[in-house]
């Protein structure tokens, strides 16, 4: 039996210490687990990693600081005490850089602000300390002027790590850079921050496209200093000059890239005809945002022909037109147009509860449909194939969509198409404002917006007319509703030629000159009014806001301040420059007479209309001469009997009859309006 229980005593304890060895095993792989975790996050994540090296360089720095006030008389403090002063700094230090977020700025892009942000928190961190120094006992204190020395320590070793690598990496880039292409040589026009920082990023980035030879500015103070290491060679006025010098030096300017974005119209233009004459390319630097995007690369763009409109920025009321849109149910007519589809786009990016696009071409319709499913894919949205000449089918739309808003953008545009087919101008832009208008009125829509056109005032094409008589249906409905409490509100919008719109000349200018010419002008002193379609549908959408939020009187018009005129001349002989081709030697420019329909000067409003400002400088208000609402009714349903029978001269009778200003050589007013009244 004792030889037993010893045999069962020994098999125990072998157990005991092998479950025993097993779990000490076990803990040790677990530590060894959650030990590689914690430093696989550590060195992983960057903002762990700098935070554990500022808070290494914190405590450096109050020893160094020790060391500098005390010296060999260091060795008389405890180390108890130094190691209690330490714990308390180093507790303040990773309090503020938390606050602060120091640690997470990236050093590749260390900057004077970097060194501003470390400084402030040194400076929360010395004065959150200064109490503590002279609160502790005096067998625990410090020499008092160590948090002063800290100070300019504790800047200086948190500072120059991060400026340092900024170094390393720009010195790794530039020997890393691709030298398998030559670079463009490039001269930089204005000496501002947009300059500076486009030249911080190409040092910092890994490219060589553009060797910046020098910068040339507008203030003869700024010469002889220097960005980055590039000089500021002399002003622009001296270009000829400078271009001259460095032709001697056998180094060829291949272009200028424009880096004041303050620069006018005017003064745009006159920088393309002096590059012009000096055989430079001239270009423009992107925006600031694309600029900085730590992915792209720093590119200039060729000066685009918007660029040299050179019109100010408009103040807007964005509060307002979000109040509008925001959560609303909004239809757009025309929404595949050019105007339609950059309402789509500014609209959607105001919250609206639900978006329908309406539009006559089933492929505008699609690729509308598609931009704003990339835009907002959320954002719920309906898709209306419709000709607004239809009646029933837009009562139809607006009935069962129940739209807040409605803005109307659906129309016949190009004047010579329009002059050619009369009938269908008519049946779109006059019957089918009246069906949208109509149906917004019966089924309690707030507020419709008409697109208009400065070819409206003294038409002199069926395309002018037209739109007029479609300004007058809304006028006469807005001055009955407006007798409502909560009656519907009608405005019409006129502003003049949209830049880059398919019916303008700017893309047919692109097309001749892809093509070498020639380009086609009907005459050398056509002007014409210009806008972005982005600036135009801005003031569009702050003009509904005007006319569903403000008490305006009835029957009132908005007139977009379009700045000056534009020769065409000018604009063609402008985007063959742009090209980096000479007008009427690389590219040729013919006058092929007026056509149909087409004026020398556009006008925005009449002689007899007053115009009255509003909140907003770059919208007026028009009060162009309204008409019986009951006698449009009529005059309307005779016009679309004809559209429809496709009697083009009685449509060019009435459009003349109902819009008296309405002047062309081959017919005249009179006749109809005897009959009708």
């Amino acid at each position: 039996m004792t030889n037993e229980s010893n045999s069962y005593k020994l098999a125990a304890n072998v157990n005991s210490a092998a479950i025993t060895d097993n779990m000490i095993h076990f803990y040790i792989k677990k530590m060894e687990k959650i030990s590689t975790k914690i430093l696989s996050y550590v060195f992983l994540n960057r903002g762990v990693l700098t935070l554990v090296h500022d808070v290494f360089i914190v405590i450096l720095s109050l020893q160094f600081s020790l060391f500098l006030r005390l010296g060999e008389d260091l060795t008389q403090i405890p180390t108890s005490v130094i190691a209690l002063h330490t714990f308390l700094y180093v507790l303040l230090a990773v309090s503020v850089f938390l606050g602060k977020h120091v640690y997470r700025g990236m050093w590749r892009y260390a900057s004077l602000g970097d060194l501003v942000s470390i400084s402030l928190s040194v400076t929360y961190i010395t004065l959150l300390y200064l109490p503590l120094v002279f609160l502790l006992p005096q067998n625990l204190s410090i020499p008092r002027s160590t948090p002063l020395i800290n100070w300019f320590v504790l800047t200086a070793f948190l500072g120059a790590p991060r400026l340092l690598y900024r170094l390393y990496r720009q010195y790794r880039n530039k020997n890393s850079a691709d030298t398998s292409s030559d670079p463009k040589t490039a001269l930089i026009v204005g000496a501002g921050d947009q300059t500076e920082l486009f030249i911080r990023e190409i040092l910092r980035q890994n490219d060589n496209i553009y060797e910046l030879v020098g910068i040339v500015g507008y203030k003869e103070a700024h010469k002889g200093q220097k960005i980055h290491h590039v000089n500021v060679i002399g002003t622009v006025s001296e270009l000829p000059f400078l271009i001259e010098n460095f032709k001697k030096k056998n180094t060829a300017i291949d272009m200028l890239i424009i880096a004041d974005e303050n620069l006018s119209g005017k003064e745009l233009k006159v920088l393309l005809n002096l590059a012009g004459s000096l055989g430079l390319h001239l270009t423009r630097l992107p925006h600031i945002s694309e600029i900085t995007a730590p992915a792209a690369k720093p590119r200039v763009k060729p000066v685009a022909i918007e660029d040299l409109l050179g019109r100010p920025q408009a103040s807007l009321d964005r509060e307002s037109m979000s109040t509008m849109i925001s959560g609303r149910r909004i239809l757009i007519t025309g929404a595949g147009g050019t105007i339609g589809g950059e309402l789509v786009r500014q609209i959607s990016d105001f919250n609206p509860s639900h978006i329908c696009l309406l539009d006559h071409s089933e492929y505008l319709l699609y690729m509308a449909d598609l931009a704003l499913e990339e835009r907002h894919p959320k954002l719920s949205r309906l898709n209306i194939l419709a000709d607004v000449a239809c009646r029933e089918r837009i009562r139809h739309v607006i009935a069962t969509f129940k739209p807040d808003l409605v803005f109307h953008a659906a129309a016949l545009k190009h004047v010579p198409l329009v002059e050619e087919n009369p009938s269908q101008a008519a049946l779109t832009n006059v019957i089918g404002t009246r069906n949208v208008a109509d149906a917004c009125r019966d089924f309690n829509v707030k507020g419709m917006l008409l697109i208009s056109t400065d070819k409206a005032i003294n038409p002199t094409s069926a395309m002018g007319a037209t739109k007029r008589l479609a300004e007058c249906y809304c006028q006469s409905l807005d001055i009955l509703e407006r007798q409502k409490t909560n009656g519907t509100r009608y405005a019409s919008v006129r502003f003049g030629n949209v830049l880059g719109s398919s019916g303008s000349v700017v893309p047919l200018f692109k097309r001749q000159i892809e093509r070498g010419g020639p380009l086609t002008i009907t005459h050398p002193e056509m002007k014409r009014y210009f806008m972005t379609v982005h600036e135009a549908v801005e003031l569009v959408l702050q003009a509904m806001t005007f006319s569903v939020n403000s008490s305006i009187q009835g029957g009132r018009v908005f007139v977009l301040d379009m700045g000056e005129p534009v020769k065409i001349i000018d604009m063609a002989r402008q985007m063959i420059r742009l090209t980096g081709l000479k007008p009427d030697v690389d590219i040729e420019i013919k006058y092929t007479g007026l056509r149909p329909g087409e004026k020398l000067f556009e006008e925005l409003f009449h002689a007899s209309e007053h115009l009255l400002p509003t909140n907003n400088p770059s919208i007026l208000l028009g009060a162009p001469r309204t008409v019986d609402h009951g006698f449009l009714v009529r005059a309307l349903q005779e016009l679309e009997n004809i559209s429809q029978d496709q009697d083009n001269d009685s449509v060019f009778r009435i459009l003349h009859a109902l819009v008296p200003e309405y002047k062309t050589p081959d017919h005249t007013p009179g006749a109809y309006l005897r009959t009708v009244s």
